[in-house]
């Protein structure tokens, strides 16, 4: 009996191994070629944007439209056609869909500011839609037009009442708008090191990823296993990458598209994307409150409840920082009706965004994204560096902490964290 035990354990490990040694493995994408992401490229704009553009625009095309947004944000593209095309429709934004108005909108927002404040305000007004609201409240707020937002208050209160407090998209709104009248709220730096004792999530894998208020810097990912030790390298460094939290969009993190909330996330494992934009390096999956079920977020087989509540969040937070609400953004997201978020690698074309402070890393959809050079074959992968990390800690499962560490302008490094940290 015993042999057959050890036998089956032998196979286990052995085919563990296997199995992770090919997430190191030489990769090749022939998408990543200079040739093949210029033919991406004129596709993109001559058949997903100007070709759905160029359609009538009418309740069954309005998808159409929708992919031709998705295609400009993803390239920041502009030209005196597909302007056009956007003034156009703007006119008539009020009587479309409330899907087709949030895509236009977040289109606006990551395309076109200040642009269309006139419509912008006019759909505000007639809106009962929470997420349209949103959008329009951040729309106005990006435009620096402060002297309008009281009467965003004021509509938030006739519109939707109680609810303005009870949805939690409208609550967020509220919060985030109050916090831009000041220069930021960040956890005391005092506070900042029980985030990284061996007494916060003790027991379990946890990878750090600290960001600056302004998503435009990159930040850095951490991990440290279960015995609470920060994985170092040979050098005995702690090992760290730079990892973005910026959407394409920068929208607010409560919004579809919108920035990483910070937060807790639950990490539980590893998967590889078909997505062309991500590439075949391997990923790690996560998942927020409300997304995944109260019993494997809290990874407690006793939980048999069933409705989330945020009681069951806050067990998670250290007592010191259970008044700190930015470490609940990722409940909110949850509850807000946002999923899908996981930490990846890329194969966008990096130089689409040469000029951006994030250069070379590239933003997505909300995700945690690290760098990665290609050209048919995968050259560098700071994305492979973290999945060797997360193996050495002893895998993709435990829990994943996004926090801002300040509004510093510029890019998160080891030593804007190592004093926190006892090592």
């Amino acid at each position: 009996m015993f042999n057959k035990y050890f036998s089956i354990l032998f196979f286990l490990i052995f085919f563990s191994l296997k199995i992770f040694a090919q997430y190191d493995a030489p990769l090749y994408t022939s998408y990543t070629t200079v040739a093949e992401r210029v033919k991406l490229h004129d596709r993109l704009i001559n058949y997903s944007i100007q070709k759905n553009l160029s359609v009538p625009l009418n309740d069954s095309t309005e998808e159409n439209w929708e992919d031709a947004f998705d295609a400009m944000e993803i390239l920041l593209y502009k030209s005196p056609f597909s302007d056009k095309k956007i003034n156009t429709v703007f006119s008539e934004i009020e009587t479309r869909s409330i899907d087709f108005q949030k895509a236009l909108l977040q289109l606006a927002y990551t395309n076109y500011p200040k642009i269309f404040i006139v419509q912008v305000k006019n759909l505000l007004h007639t809106t009962s839609d929470a997420k349209v609201f949103a959008l329009c409240a951040e729309y106005i707020q990006q435009a620096k037009d402060s002297a309008y937002m009281p009467t965003v208050n004021k509509l938030l209160e006739t519109k939707f009442g109680d609810s303005a407090v009870i949805n939690p998209v409208l609550y967020m709104l509220q919060v985030h708008l109050s916090q831009k009248n000041i220069k930021g709220i960040f956890l005391p730096k005092k506070l900042l090191n029980e985030l990284f004792s061996k007494q916060f999530l003790p027991g379990q894998t946890v990878m750090y990823s600290i960001q600056r208020k302004n998503r435009d810097y990159p930040g850095i990912v951490l991990v440290r296993n279960a015995n609470g030790e920060f994985i170092t390298d040979s050098n005995g460094i702690i090992f760290n990458i730079p990892q973005l939290a910026r959407s394409i969009t920068n929208l607010p993190f409560y919004l579809r598209n919108g920035n990483t909330p910070q937060g807790i996330f639950l990490m539980h494992g590893f998967d590889v994307s078909m997505s062309n934009f991500i590439g075949p390096t391997a990923n790690v999956q996560l998942s927020m409150p409300v997304e995944e079920t109260i019993k494997a977020f809290m990874r407690d087989s006793s939980v048999t409840d069933t409705v989330w509540n945020i009681d069951y969040y806050k067990k998670l937070i250290p007592e010191n920082l259970k008044n700190y609400l930015p470490l609940y953004n990722s409940y909110y997201a949850g509850l807000s009706g946002r999923t899908s978020i996981i930490a990846h690698g890329t194969t966008i074309d990096p130089n689409i965004y040469a000029n951006k402070l994030y250069y070379p890393l590239t933003p997505t959809e909300g995700c945690l994204c690290t760098k990665e050079i290609w050209n048919g074959k995968r050259l560098e992968s700071d994305q492979q560096k973290l999945i060797n990390a997360l193996l050495k800690a002893g895998g993709a499962n435990g829990y994943c902490i996004v926090i801002e560490l300040d509004d510093k302008q510029s890019a998160v490094t080891l030593n804007d964290v190592l004093p926190f940290i006892d090592h």
